[in-house]
């Protein structure tokens, strides 16, 4: 080959590689360009009013840097916003998790009725909890709620369950679980159609016959990413809880089921202190991003050990 043939391939090859570049940001280009506008820019948004004093509507803001963020510690119906999430979502993610993973193993080892048995249990994911918590609201009436008359029927005491400090928040808990135990079932019947029958066939020639061999040996380990995905989104939608809170006790009593989302909406807009509830959203944010990279990275570690 001359050596005039080698600078025109060298040329090329450039030329080609360039064009291969400016493709690639053409075709990522519109995605972040969105990301941009809707994720990175809000969140920068955010942060800059809670460096502020600004209360909704005025029209003048003094910046007073990391002074909200200060007064956010001292402030106890933010800790109590704080530990009540806390508790809420380490109530809600691992009894969703557990039985959600039940569920689907029983409907998996029917033999009839699994489309019917999957659609009732999806059926609360799709319909509107703003809807269904009146619904939970009169079960859970402290007089005519089917509950606590269902309850005085066969002689076990009653209560208050959303106006008692002891049980309105593992009430609410029993409401979001319920909600997100559609979506995990779902979530898990798939990856239990994805692990293929070989395993099970290897587990047994190996001796792992019995059902929790089974279920140690291959199900549960096939299940892992589904379990970590599922984990996720359940923990993001807990962190999230807003609506219920807002129907059924708004925070009470005595902030005793106040969520994070409910005292940032309280702050914001009920109180008007703008700059205030930006520096519990960002806090949030904050929160919600490093749970999910922690449980990520354990996760991972965990599915690539041999």
């Amino acid at each position: 080959m001359s050596q005039r043939q080698v600078v025109v391939d060298r040329k090329l090859g450039v030329e080609t590689g360039s064009a291969e570049t400016l493709a690639g940001y053409a075709l990522v280009g519109p995605a972040l360009v969105l990301i941009l506008v809707l994720f990175i820019l809000p969140a920068g948004a955010v942060l800059a009013i809670a460096m502020t004093d600004w209360h909704l509507g005025a029209k003048t803001l003094s910046f007073i840097g990391t002074a909200n963020f200060t007064s956010l510690l001292a402030d106890r119906a933010f800790r109590a916003a704080l530990f009540n999430t806390a508790a809420y979502v380490l109530m809600v993610v691992p009894s969703t998790l557990v039985l959600g993973l039940s569920l689907a193993l029983l409907i998996e080892s029917g033999k009839s009725l699994r489309a019917f048995y999957r659609a009732i249990h999806f059926l609360p994911f799709m319909t509107s909890l703003a809807a269904m918590a009146i619904v939970w609201e009169a079960l859970l009436h402290p007089t005519i709620g089917l509950v606590n008359q269902a309850l005085a029927a066969v002689g076990l005491p009653t209560a208050n369950w959303l106006r008692s400090e002891t049980t309105v928040l593992p009430i609410l808990a029993v409401i979001g679980t319920w909600q997100s135990l559609g979506l995990a079932l779902v979530l898990f019947l798939a990856g239990l159609k994805a692990i293929p029958q070989e395993l099970y066939d290897a587990a047994e020639i190996d001796g792992a016959d019995g059902l929790l061999d089974r279920l140690q040996t291959v199900t549960l380990p096939s299940l892992a990413p589904i379990s970590l995905f599922v984990i996720i989104v359940v923990m993001l939608r807990a962190f999230a809880t807003f609506d219920i809170v807002q129907i059924l006790t708004k925070g009470g009593p005595d902030d005793a089921s106040v969520m994070l989302l409910y005292a940032l909406y309280r702050e914001s807009f009920e109180y008007l202190r703008t700059g205030y509830g930006a520096a519990i959203a960002v806090i949030f944010l904050v929160i919600v991003i490093a749970l999910a990279a922690i449980q990520t990275r354990v996760v991972n570690a965990r599915t690539s050990r041999p």
